[in-house]
């Protein structure tokens, strides 16, 4: 309450300056003068105070400079018609009344102007690092999430087990660790006013896992009365406002969740840069609300506790997205050049990033930049913003040149089942075995889970769908090692030699190669060779005794490099 009587307050300035004018050069008017400002500031404030708990301005120069503008030209003009003082026609700037209003009329310019070059300073304020790859995926790993549209689809199904269900709706999922787990959180929240005033408070957030497709929500019960949908003093925004009205906040509270299992509103909020309402992204806090409570504990973005995994918003992550991509080489190359500039893809669930978490639990929003020429859907390269501190990772090596956008590996998943009507969502690319690879969900048109889609970035025909992520990654990799066009995934893996007798023969024929697979007797191991890479094996039969150099694979699989055959080789 405290920050929106300031904020009311501040708005007031020009109107008191220009009143104090008017009260100097009016001395036979001053009483009456007086008298009317009083009364107009009163009724002015009550109204600048209404506005400012309806829409929450934030105290910063461009904003204050057009309040102070809107209440002077409603206001002053009251204290001139009330009091009946004359109005002196003069040129503006032989009036000193007509100097101030010039004066702030240039400094609102000023202030549009130095925002749109202030851009490059917000780019500048970016923490931001770039390396060639990234790691490769490893079936320890979780790779993927289930999509939020499939898990939001279960929860509402469950909506019926929450008490006064009809008084709610679901509220914003978040992905996050709970326990060990990744899983995604949702509050109930109030489905409209009159349901706030009956309900008071909400009555708890379903859970989720966020790594089994057939995972079923959990309701656990935890009453909340500041709340996103609450009215009044008990709207986390306005909590936030109220003790930060200096600081923008950033997109919707979320909720995360305690070692305990205490939900908690965490709201991304930050410093502008002087002069502008652009974000600095040095000046990263996060507020935490008690929703109990209301209580409002204020950390630096990197230093929130230990428990919330986004106190980077996923919009303010989209922000950092776009200004590390646009801006580099300021507005104007922005604009005209366009020289280095990357636009940001908008294939993400959340504001057009993906969030992911790594095998240590760390969360990160994933997007994919793209060229701002009109009609390539190649990819530049792509971003992991870490969802604590902000700092942004761009991954640009040459394995990332030249490959298919998110867009693109989208389009492949909506044309493979055009009868089913199943659309592809949550894009993510990962380095499975040194090759990027699009990892996308599969959804019907009710958001239900079909399958997972593994994409080779660099080739649209390189597809394999699957129903679980480990069937379909093990087929992929299956899939690659049997390619002889792919730079093989296995360089880095060293030879092995292996001798015995063949098991098992399997000749696979496409249009563009043959490739052998097969078995050695006591060896679970699935051994290909390319008929280009040693022609005399699409003769192997059960029984030979072979001699052979492979790079064996931690999933099963060996890619031969040289092969001997008892009998017809040299």
């Amino acid at each position: 309450m405290i920050g929106m009587l300031i904020t009311a307050l501040l708005s007031f300035i020009l109107f008191f300056i220009l009143t104090f004018i008017v009260y100097w050069k009016n001395r036979m008017r001053r009483k009456k003068i007086m008298k009317t400002a009083g009364g107009v500031f009163i009724f002015g404030f009550i109204l600048m105070f209404v506005i400012t708990y309806a829409f929450m301005p934030t105290i910063t120069i461009p904003n204050m400079l057009i309040l102070n503008s809107i209440v002077a030209i409603l206001f002053v003009p009251l204290v001139y018609g009330g009091a009946k003082v004359p109005v002196q026609y003069q040129t503006m700037h032989r009036s000193l009344s007509g100097v101030i209003v010039l004066v702030t009329a240039v400094l609102i310019i000023g202030v549009f102007v130095y925002s749109i070059f202030a851009l490059q300073d917000s780019h500048d304020s970016i923490a931001k690092s770039e390396e060639a790859e990234a790691r490769p995926l490893n079936e320890d790993n979780t790779p993927i999430s289930v999509a939020p549209e499939s898990a939001r689809n279960k929860v509402q199904k469950a909506m019926s087990v929450v008490p006064n269900t009809q008084f709610y709706d679901l509220g914003k999922l978040q992905a996050q660790q709970v326990d060990g787990d990744i899983v995604y959180v949702a509050p109930v929240e109030f489905s409209s006013f009159w349901r706030y005033v009956r309900g008071n408070e909400t009555e708890g957030y379903f859970k989720i896992a966020a790594t089994n497709i057939n995972a079923q929500p959990e309701f656990v019960q935890s009453k909340m009365k500041y709340t996103n949908s609450s009215y009044f003093n008990h709207n986390v925004q306005r909590v936030v406002y109220s003790a930060h009205p200096d600081h923008i906040q950033s997109g919707e509270a979320q909720i995360e969740v305690d070692d305990e299992g205490k939900p908690w509103y965490v709201q991304t909020i930050y410093k502008p840069l002087f002069f502008s309402n652009r974000p600095d992204m040095q000046e990263i806090k996060v507020a935490v609300v008690d929703p109990v409570t209301g209580e409002v504990d204020t950390y630096p973005a990197s230093e929130a506790p230990e428990f919330i995994e986004g106190s980077v918003s996923s919009e303010l992550a989209a922000t950092e997205n776009e200004y590390f991509g646009k801006y580099i080489n300021g507005w104007l190359n922005s604009i005209f050049g366009k020289k280095d500039v990357k636009i940001p893809n908008e294939s993400g669930t959340e504001s057009s990033v993906t969030p992911i978490f790594d095998e240590d639990g760390a969360m990160y929003y994933f997007t994919d930049m793209a060229s701002p020429k009109e009609n390539i859907d190649s990819a530049l390269g792509y971003t992991l913003i870490d969802a604590r501190t902000g700092e942004l990772t761009y991954y640009n090596g040459q394995q990332n040149q030249g490959i298919m956008d998110s867009k693109g590996a989208v389009q492949i998943v909506n044309k493979q089942y055009p009868e089913k009507n199943w659309t592809g969502t949550m894009p993510v690319l990962y380095n499975v075995d040194g090759h990027p690879t699009w990892i996308v969900n599969v959804l019907d048109p009710n958001g239900l889970f079909k399958q997972y889609a593994y994409i080779k970035a660099a080739d649209s025909d390189f597809a394999v769908f699957g129903d679980t992520a480990k069937q379909t990654l093990n087929a992929y990799r299956l899939q690659i090692a049997q390619d002889p066009s792919n730079v093989e995934g296995s360089q880095e893996v060293d030879l092995t030699e292996k001798s015995g007798v063949i098991n098992r023969v399997l000749v696979t024929s496409t249009e563009s190669r043959q490739s052998v697979q097969f078995l050695l007797e006591g060896d679970t191991t699935i051994y290909t060779v390319t008929t280009s890479k040693a022609p005399l094996s699409i003769f192997l039969k059960e029984g030979d005794q072979v001699d052979l150099e492979a790079r064996i694979r931690e999933n099963g699989t060996g890619t031969v490099e040289t092969i001997q055959i008892e009998g017809i080789s040299n």
